[in-house]
């Protein structure tokens, strides 16, 4: 079983003669964007059968479905969906003739789907007992951690796919490097590096263009009154020395500040071992990551409503060098009151694009798409 030991000793081993099920296997563990490539069928000479499969990244391939112009053009055409960030599927029909730079003489028929890298993005300060126990619960969760400490000797040999671990002699300076729309973790066993940490949070999310999602930090409610007075003064004597004050920043620093969550944690979690304390901060990290989700998904509602006419118009003009089943090039315009939530293709889409055979014995109904035939007529 392929079991990662840590995200930098991984990669280095995962070279293009690795298998695809070992790059999707360490793939979902680091949040990397990537495609899964099949060849769903063929006829004639190609240069590698049906089931076949390869992983593609931004930078790499996994496994090969066949090399030669076929492959690249997959490779191109599933860099430019993974450039998007999008999850998608798409099916793609290939001749293997001279307009391909190919002389087979067969034809492929070949699935793209896309995974989307990982969005969910937390930044942890300190490498101590809380750290580690919150660290062993994220390997198991789809989330990409960076995990800073200036000691070296603080972390754990083993380090998960997904946990990016960072020596800094100035953990501040990190923090700037971090993704916009990170959760970070102050968790330091130095009180003044956590004022710091704070601060320069705080400064980060002035700027509108590169605000952190959340800010927690561990400590008592006590801890939390000291720091809300330090780090207003501070930020008010800046603010004074930059520019003459006026009561609405003033409101906007104390709003910021206040938002800063201390105790850091789900206060319904109680408890004070390492992985009481984990299990409550991490349980307060997926609600925010979740309620997070749910405001996205109802602004891309309103605004795919608002333009599912003119998508439509345009799915239906676009022309390609080979037939292309794509998964979101079906929209059905209706009211939006009537219509129902939907990911992917619907399966009556399935059915009308792809003209395979129904089974409905049992339970549920099977498309069957892997009927094997003599003659070439069911690729033209």
């Amino acid at each position: 079983m392929f079991t990662p030991r840590s995200a930098l000793e991984t990669k280095s081993t995962l070279e293009a003669k690795s298998p695809w099920f070992d790059a999707v296997q360490f793939l979902q563990h680091s949040g990397d964007a990537y495609a899964l490539v099949t060849v769903l069928g063929c006829t004639g000479s190609t240069p590698r059968d049906h089931s076949s499969k390869m992983v593609i990244t931004e930078e790499s391939t996994f496994d090969t479905i066949g090399g030669g112009h076929l492959e690249y053009l997959v490779m191109k055409k599933a860099r430019d969906i993974i450039s998007r960030n999008s999850v998608q599927q798409e099916i793609h029909h290939f001749p293997l003739g001279a307009s391909l730079g190919q002389c087979c003489g067969g034809s492929a028929t070949v699935l793209i789907e896309t995974f989307a890298a990982c969005q969910f993005h937390i930044g942890i300060f300190g490498a101590g007992h809380v750290a580690r126990s919150i660290v062993t619960i994220l390997a198991g969760l789809n989330c990409k951690v960076s995990w800073i400490d200036s000691r070296a000797d603080e972390f754990p040999l083993e380090i998960p796919a997904n946990v990016n671990k960072i020596i800094a002699t100035e953990p501040c300076d990190e923090l700037a490097d971090l993704p916009n729309g990170s959760d970070i973790l102050i968790l330091t066993h130095n009180h003044q590096l956590d004022f710091e940490l704070c601060l320069a949070a705080l400064k980060r999310n002035r700027n509108p263009l590169q605000q952190l999602r959340s800010i927690g930090l561990i400590g008592s409610q006590t801890k939390a009154l000291r720091f809300q007075k330090r780090l207003t003064d501070r930020l008010l004597d800046q603010i004074t020395n930059e520019q003459n004050s006026h009561l609405l920043e003033n409101k906007g620093i104390a709003e910021n500040i206040k938002a800063i969550r201390c105790p850091v944690g789900l206060s319904s979690v109680p408890g004070k071992l390492p992985m009481e304390v984990a299990v409550s901060i991490v349980g307060e990290l997926i609600a925010i990551d979740h309620a997070s989700n749910q405001v996205s998904e109802g602004l891309s509602a309103g605004a795919s409503s608002n333009v599912s006419s003119t998508t439509s118009s345009q799915s239906d003009s676009q022309t390609s060098e080979e037939p292309v089943l794509n998964a979101d090039s079906s929209v059905v315009d209706r009211p939006a009151s009537a219509s129902k939530k939907s990911r992917g293709l619907a399966w009556k889409d399935i059915k009308q694009q792809l003209n395979g055979e129904l089974d409905s014995k049992g339970q549920g109904t099977v498309l069957h798409l892997g009927k094997t035939s003599d003659t070439e007529e069911s690729d033209k």
